[in-house]
C-alpha cells in the first residue's frame, strides 16, 4: 500500500507542471483565434471611447505575458472571468455544461467498455473462427465511420420512426430519470461506436496474447477451463484495458462535440462551440482549461489503478 501511495504521489507531482503547460497552451492558443472580440461584443458602430473602455476592462491593452499572468492568478483564486454573452460567471456556465457532458461521457464509456470487452473476449477465444472474423470487420467499421455520420443517421431514423427523442436532455422541465435515459440512448450510441471498436480490437489482441502464455497452458493442463480460465486471463490483461479506457476518456471529451451539437445536448462541447461563435473568450478559456484538467486527472487515476493491479509499474 505504501508503494502505491508513493507512486500516486509522484504522478500527482508530475501532473502539476503538465497542468501549467496546459494552461499556457490554452491561453495562447485562444489568443490565436482570428477576429476582434471587441468588435464582436460592441458591434461595428461602437465609438472609440466604448472600445477603449472595453479593451481596458478586458486587459487587452497589456502584453500577452502580462495577460497570461493576470489570467492564471485569477484562475488560482477561482475567478475564471465573466461571460459577456451569457451574463454570468464563466465558471458557472462551464460547470453546468460540464455536468451534462460528464453524464453523456460516463454513459458512453460504460457502453463502450461493456461492448468492447465482450466483443474483444469473443474474438480472442476463437481468433480464427467465422464469428471472430465478422466481429473484427464490425469493429473496424465502427472505428472508421465518423461520429457525426452515425449521429446524423440515428437522428434521421428517430425523426422518421418517432420512437426516441431526437434532442435535448429532457422533454419538459421537471422530467424524471426515465426521460433522461431516453434522451441518452441515441447520443450514447453515436458516441460509443468508435471507442467500442477500439477497445474491442486492443482487448482482443491483449487477451489473445495472455491466452498463449505458459501459465494459461499450465491451468489448462490442470483441468481449468471455461469461464474460470477466462477470468485468470482477463486479470492479466486488465492493465492494458485500463490504459485503453483512459485514452478513450480523452477521446470522448474532445470528440463528443459533434454528437452534442447534432442532438442539441447542452454540454461543454456545445457551449464552447457557441462561445467561439460569440467570441466569448472567458467561456472558451474556462471550458478548454476544465477539459484539459479533467483529462490530466483521468490519466493520473488510470496510472494509479494500473499500479494497483500491476506491481511492476510502481518502481
Amino acid at each position: 500500500m505504501v508503494a502505491v501511495l508513493r507512486f500516486v504521489f509522484r504522478r500527482v507531482l508530475l501532473a502539476i507542471p503538465i497542468l501549467i503547460g496546459v494552461s499556457i497552451v490554452v491561453f495562447f492558443t485562444i489568443k490565436l483565434i482570428p477576429g476582434d472580440p471587441v468588435s464582436t461584443l460592441l458591434g461595428p458602430t461602437a465609438t472609440p471611447q466604448a472600445r477603449a473602455e472595453l479593451v481596458s476592462r478586458l486587459g487587452l491593452n497589456e502584453s500577452l505575458p502580462a495577460q497570461y499572468a493576470n489570467w492564471i492568478w485569477s484562475v488560482l483564486h477561482g475567478d475564471l472571468g465573466r461571460s459577456l454573452s451569457l451574463q454570468e460567471p464563466a465558471a458557472t456556465a462551464v460547470m453546468k455544461a460540464l455536468g451534462n457532458t460528464l453524464i453523456l461521457t460516463i454513459s458512453t464509456l460504460v457502453v463502450s467498455l461493456i461492448g468492447g470487452v465482450a466483443l474483444g473476449t469473443a474474438i480472442a477465444l476463437r481468433p480464427a473462427g467465422r464469428v471472430a472474423r465478422v466481429l473484427k470487420g464490425g469493429s473496424i467499421a465502427a472505428i472508421s465511420i465518423p461520429q457525426y455520420s452515425v449521429a446524423l443517421l440515428l437522428l434521421l431514423l428517430a425523426v422518421q420512426t418517432d420512437f426516441l427523442p431526437t434532442g435535448g436532455m429532457h422533454s419538459s422541465a421537471g422530467a424524471g430519470i426515465g426521460d433522461l435515459l431516453e434522451h441518452l440512448i441515441l447520443p450514447t450510441i453515436a458516441a460509443a461506436l468508435a471507442p467500442m471498436g477500439i477497445i474491442a480490437r486492443m482487448h482482443a489482441v491483449s487477451l489473445e496474447e495472455v491466452m498463449n502464455r505458459e501459465f494459461v497452458t499450465s491451468l489448462r493442463a490442470r483441468g481449468i477451463g471455461g469461464a474460470k480460465l477466462v477470468r485468470h486471463a482477463f486479470h492479466n490483461s486488465l492493465p492494458s484495458l485500463l490504459t485503453i479506457a483512459g485514452l478513450q476518456v480523452g477521446y470522448l471529451l474532445g470528440g463528443i462535440l459533434f454528437v452534442e451539437t447534432i442532438f442539441n445536448w447542452p454540454g461543454l462541447g456545445q457551449l464552447i462551440y457557441q462561445a467561439i461563435s460569440a467570441r466569448d473568450m472567458s467561456v472558451i478559456e474556462a471550458g478548454v482549461l476544465f477539459s484539459a484538467t479533467i483529462l490530466v486527472l483521468v490519466n493520473v487515476l488510470v496510472d494509479s489503478l494500473h499500479a494497483v493491479v500491476d506491481p511492476r509499474v510502481r518502481d
